[in-house]
């Protein structure tokens, strides 16, 4: 694999809705994430495994 210039891409996603009512999968998938609560704001890599972990709580979480 050759090395890319410039800075990897990065995604902030944030927590806008609770887990609870859900299915527990997609609670097990927000925790991967790395989000812990509401509002908690983090940043992701923009890989097509991350996209496809969004993709699945699209509904609980807004991405940037």
């Amino acid at each position: 694999m050759t090395a890319k210039s410039g800075a990897k891409k990065t995604l902030k996603v944030t927590q806008v809705k609770s887990t609870i009512g859900f299915n527990r999968n997609q609670a097990d998938v927000v925790r991967g994430l790395g989000l812990r609560r509401i509002r908690h704001t983090i940043e992701v890599p923009d890989t097509p495994e991350m996209r496809g972990m969004l993709h699945k709580v699209r509904h609980l979480v807004t991405v940037e």
